[in-house]
């Protein structure tokens, strides 16, 4: 199979600066993606949106592991990494629904994305039905 290659459209700006194990620590916090000034024309309308998709890549996650304790917790039962949201995967793509709060410019602000700064970000997709 050829390789696939992606380029990021954006940034995200948060005050997690490392991996963290517990994806639960980032509910509630809020976070900026900044998109580069070339994509930004395609957040045009954004703001009628509650929420969204956030597919992002997992830039400093080192490998994969295809089969780990959660949350690196080794008194939790061992798990494929399919079933777990592991930075560590083959593909180390990263998806979040998150709560979009505003859009100024060429940066959005979201709440519940668990993403850490600097984390390249691939692609923001509404999420289905919330149009308003």
């Amino acid at each position: 199979m050829e390789e696939i290659e992606f380029a990021p459209i954006g940034f995200v700006i948060s005050d997690f600066k490392e991996i963290q194990d517990d994806p639960g620590i980032f509910r509630g916090t809020t976070a900026k993606i900044r998109v580069l000034d070339e994509y930004a024309g395609g957040l045009f309308r954004l703001e009628n949106y509650q929420r969204l998709y956030i597919i992002y890549f997992f830039d400093r996650a080192e490998g994969y592991r295809l089969v780990l304790h959660p949350r690196g917790d080794v008194s939790r039962p061992k798990r494929g990494v399919f079933a777990t949201r592991a930075p560590y995967r083959p593909n180390p793509i990263g998806l979040a629904v998150v709560e979009l709060l505003s859009v100024e410019g060429n940066t959005i602000t979201v709440r519940d994305l668990d993403a850490i700064d600097g984390t390249p970000v691939l692609d923001i997709k509404p999420w289905k039905d919330n149009y308003y």
